[in-house]
């Protein structure tokens, strides 16, 4: 969910105040970065999962408070929409058998927890975009009771000073108009996190921006909004115009959107949060009473409550994160490229995938980013959240690719090496890459198997809506099962 807040709006007095201290704080950032000791020592990772909730006839519930209420588990947490809850799986490292654990970990925790909301009559979906999610369920009573999310709401259509446009392309093309960041509360994900060191991070983070065109491709979950078949994962642009704080005049003239790729490759993790602070104007201005200079000085670790804070409302597909555990700082490449589902043991086969080839492409002699421009990966993005499984993405050395041709022949021994290198047992790699290679052979992830599963269905006499909401029942059986998705009928 993010910090929470104390207001929904702020004076001028305010702005100014806290674009003084978030500038102190990247100052005081960038001495750390060439004086402290930051942990990285036993890189963990992590991992955020977010659902959607429904009722029996599989239509969003509107009921998370009562839901976190009977599951009564600190690592559940509200999402910005009434029918959303979020998941915090605990860090942990990767060697061994961490992923056959982790497996086996989520599936009891997420089945508890729906045995609970079982019991308040709703019911649990991991997926991107809720399928029978349609504009009327977002009029009024959408929002989670949250200042932060209240103020965001507010902060954007004061910057943005008119409606939100949603324009996005596809077989069955939607417009529309938003009063609300509403839309944005369709878009639920799974968020990857790997703590690293201050000389590794720029590695880290321009393999992850190399890899995000593929590892879209391979995990498209979202074909769906409101009705309408849209991209393979329509998250991607519903997500950046759900929350576009630019009115068309400012995107004339080239004003960077707060969900952002990126334009280039980076030399530090400085270069990320310098941008932010140079380019974003902040949309939660709260300061705190700390002194981040006075706190260095003697010798503690500085929060940096407003750096952070600030970063956490610039929405990168691949973001960085400063953290404070135990008093000892770290830092984190936070991957939030996939959408959650289709079961646990997909997501599982996703962050193997993802796990293992950012080891392999971070290490190289001659890095992969070297050798291809940052635009180009930026189409590959951009294609495969279009084109799913169906994408052809640009490589190095191999020019225009099929997607599973460009997984079978090159990216799946990467994974696997990457994996060897974390010290991942082969009983892993076969298991979870095994997924992997299945899902490029048969073409099917969980976008395909969506839209097939819809079209069959209206082809044997529903409609739209009778058809989404059967193929979500459908959905939840195989999710349940914990079947791979490549193996679904």
């Amino acid at each position: 969910m993010g910090e929470e807040v104390k207001r929904t709006r702020y004076s001028h007095a305010q702005r100014q105040d806290y674009r003084r201290k978030v500038q102190l704080c990247l100052d005081v950032f960038e001495t750390m970065l060439a004086q402290s000791s930051f942990e990285f020592e036993r890189p963990l990772t992590g991992m955020e999962i977010e659902c959607n909730l429904v009722d029996a006839d599989y239509q969003p519930a509107m009921s998370n408070k009562h839901v976190l209420a009977a599951i009564a588990d600190p690592a559940y947490q509200t999402e910005l929409g009434l029918y959303n809850i979020e998941f915090n799986v605990p860090p942990r490292a990767l060697p061994g058998r961490t992923a056959i654990e982790l497996e086996a970990e989520v599936r009891a925790s997420l089945n508890a927890a729906e045995s609970k909301a079982h019991t308040d009559g709703a019911h649990i979906v991991m997926i991107g975009i809720l399928p029978t999610l349609m504009p009327e369920h977002l009029h009024e009573g959408w929002m989670s009771d949250s200042t932060r999310y209240r103020a965001l709401n507010d902060s954007i259509f004061i910057a943005r000073g008119e409606d939100i446009q949603i324009d996005i392309d596809g077989p069955e093309p939607l417009s529309l108009n938003s009063a609300t960041i509403a839309p944005e509360s369709a878009c639920t994900s799974m968020q990857l996190h790997l703590q690293v060191s201050p000389a590794d991070f720029a590695n880290n983070w321009n393999a992850a921006q190399v890899l995000a065109g593929p590892q879209l491709a391979l995990g498209a979950n979202s074909p769906y909004f409101f009705g309408h078949q849209l991209w393979a994962e329509t998250r991607i642009e519903l997500f950046a115009q759900a929350t576009d704080t630019r009115p068309d005049e400012l995107k004339a003239q080239g004003v960077r959107p707060r969900v952002w790729f990126g334009e280039r490759w980076i030399t530090s993790i400085f270069d990320l949060f310098e941008e932010n602070v140079r380019y974003f104007p902040s949309l939660l201005p709260e300061v705190s009473d700390e002194d981040p200079m006075a706190e260095l000085a003697a010798g503690r670790t500085p929060q940096l409550s407003e750096l952070r804070l600030h970063n956490g409302t610039v929405y990168r597909w691949n973001r960085p994160v400063y953290d404070v555990v135990n008093g000892r700082p770290h830092l984190r490449v936070e991957n939030r490229v996939l959408p959650a589902g289709p079961t646990v043991v997909d997501m599982i086969a996703n962050s193997a995938f993802y796990y293992g080839m950012l080891r392999a492409l971070s290490e190289e002699d001659r890095p992969l980013w070297t050798k291809m421009s940052f635009a180009a990966a930026h189409a590959n993005f951009l294609e495969a959240a279009k084109s799913g499984m169906a994408a052809n993405l640009y490589w190095p050395g191999a020019g225009q690719v099929a997607i599973d041709d460009l997984v079978l022949r090159q990216l799946l021994p990467m994974a696997d090496e990457g994996l060897r290198r974390w010290g991942a047992t082969a009983e892993v790699r076969d298991r979870f890459l095994g997924i992997i290679e299945g899902r490029a052979k048969s073409g099917r992830n969980g976008a395909t198997w969506q839209v097939a599963t819809v079209r069959k269905l209206q082809e044997g006499g529903m409609t739209r809506p009778q058809a989404l909401a059967e193929m979500l029942r459908r959905y939840c059986e195989h999710m349940h099962a914990n079947e791979p998705v490549h193996t679904w009928e």
